[in-house]
């Protein structure tokens, strides 16, 4: 439940809506990588997980970046969908928090289970939003030509993005510390606004460069040390007890 609400939920809710108040797509994919020192915070307050003077650096780091990217869009445009994308990085935080409390063995499962919860809330969210017409409009359309791009991305929302991406996600946070996992994410903004620039032609300004540096740096900066310690220690279940052996002849003869 928790997964759904926080990930599947409350995440994509601030983002689309956020997007659809004019907040560029790519720099949505920035904004959203606030979950990584969210959950890292969260970690440390909800987990107790040990937050070390490295990562605490690079939470604060990311956090000025994010700033700067607000103080940005400050200037060109209304600040509150920026502020909403960021809401759904909090989102995304929550729901790493509950599939880490979740653990399970089967991380395929926890990603169908949360898919449960969002339908109805989203639902909702859309009669309020865009109103009955539009849903009415849209599904009288939905077997046109015109629907097949809105048909391509649900696929790839449901496919990659869900069963794949998320399945990965999960059976990564049931597996390691979340301040460790979380840092990958960072990936997303760079694949975001490579993408927004060449398919939607948007460019983000110097400043909004600026504070996404800072945002990748200071998060990657404080989980590198975390990544090379998960790195180095040994899996627990792949430490066997020690059984003894009895020498041979030539051990015997080695110690004499």
């Amino acid at each position: 439940m928790g997964y759904g609400l926080g990930f599947g939920t409350i995440q994509f809710l601030c983002l689309y809506v956020g997007m659809a108040a004019g907040f560029p797509a790519g720099l949505a994919s920035l904004a959203l990588q606030s979950s990584a020192p969210f959950t890292v915070v969260l970690g440390a307050l909800l987990l107790r997980e040990r937050v070390g003077a490295r990562a605490a650096i690079g939470v604060a780091v990311a956090v000025c970046g994010l700033a700067v990217v607000g103080l940005s869009r400050a200037g060109q445009t209304e600040l509150w969908p920026f502020l909403l994308v960021v809401l759904g990085g909090f989102g995304w935080a929550l729901g790493n928090l509950a599939s880490r409390l979740a653990a399970a063995p089967n991380p395929l499962h926890l990603t169908l289970w949360m898919s449960v919860v969002p339908p109805v809330p989203l639902f909702l969210a859309s009669w309020v939003f865009e109103g009955r017409e539009r849903i009415t409009d849209s599904l009288s359309t939905s077997l046109s030509v015109a629907a097949v791009p809105a048909w391509a991305g649900l696929a790839y929302t449901i496919v990659l993005a869900t069963l794949v991406g998320s399945g990965l996600w999960v059976w990564l946070m049931a597996r390691y510390p979340a301040g460790v996992v979380a840092p990958f994410s960072m990936l997303v903004p760079v694949v975001g606004i490579a993408t927004a620039a060449l398919v939607l032609g948007e460019r983000p300004t110097a400043l909004e460069l600026l504070g996404g540096a800072l945002v990748v740096g200071g998060v990657l900066w404080g989980s590198r040390r975390a990544k090379a310690a998960a790195r180095s220690a040994p899996a627990p279940a792949a430490m066997s007890p020690a059984v003894p052996v009895a020498p041979t002849a030539t051990d015997k003869a080695a110690t004499w």
